[in-house]
This record gives C-alpha cells, structure tokens and sequence, in this order.
C-alpha cells in the first residue's frame, strides 16, 4: 500500500488542504451530519444489532481466519481500540479473502470476496444506519465503492 493512501490524517493527504478540520463540536457549533451518523453507527445498540446480525449470518472466516463465534471475545478485548480508529478515520479494512466458487451449471467458477468477520460486523453497523436515513441512495453506493473514503474491503 503506498505510504500516502489513507494513512493519517483521517484518511487525507497531508499538505493538500484538504486535513480534517477542527471539530465542529470543540468549536461550539452544531455537529455535522457525518458525525452524528457516525455516532449512531457507534451506539451501543445499533452494535447489539450488527453483532446479532453478523452472528446470524454465520459465513465463512476472512483473510485473518476469525469466526464468527471468535467476534464477541475480539470485540471485548479490541473494540475500544478500534472504534477510536473508526472515529479518527484511521480504521484499515484487512483484505477480502478469495475463493473460487461454482457457476450454477457447472460452467466455470467466479471469484468470491469474503471480508473478515470484524469488518463485516463494521459494514453491518453501517449499513444499519444509513439505510434508516435520509441520505439519497446513490450517496449511500458511492460510499460503499470506496470513492470518498469510506470503509470498504480491497
């Protein structure tokens, strides 16, 4: 990974202009709408439902081997350490695990990406959130492509 992807800074080039500003919070004005979402994917409960939701799901480990019955046990020891990284925009997705996979009829196979079972549980949360908004849809899939930043699996 080049040393100027997303790494400090929240996600942006250093020396761009572009550094996060101050927080609108410490500043004494409203909070932006991008970190009250963010604080609602981070809300306790919305996590209960990803983590149930994930659970449910089961599916196969990633790339780090993690099962869905590992998540809870990670989560109690990790999770402080990752949603800070999550809020400071430092957060790393791990890399999709590939498997070649079947086509239905026996013709040929298709690649299969399956993100480890922490980032599914982040994706979960997310999702969660801004389908319950009012964010158009097309905002919601650029999002999810990664254009802007947002968390994806490569």
């Amino acid at each position: 990974m080049p040393e100027t992807s997303r790494k400090g800074r929240g996600g942006t080039f250093p020396g761009t202009g572009r550094e996060r500003q101050a927080s609108a919070a410490a500043e004494g004005t409203p909070r932006s709408e991008t970190t009250m979402l963010l604080e609602e994917v981070l809300r306790r409960e919305n996590l209960k439902k990803a983590y149930n939701r994930v659970r449910s799901n089961k599916g196969a480990p990633g790339i780090d081997g993690m099962t869905v019955d590992d998540l809870g046990p990670y989560l109690k020891e990790h999770w402080p350490r990752r949603k800070e990284e999550i809020r400071n925009g430092t957060y790393q997705p791990q890399p999709v695990r590939r498997v070649d996979i079947p086509k239905p009829g026996g013709k040929g196979t298709r690649m299969l990406g399956i993100p480890t079972v922490l980032d599914r549980f982040i994706q979960q949360a997310i999702l969660q959130v801004l389908t319950r908004s009012s964010i158009p849809t097309s905002v919601v899939l650029l999002m999810a492509s990664g254009r802007d930043g947002a968390l994806t699996t490569q």
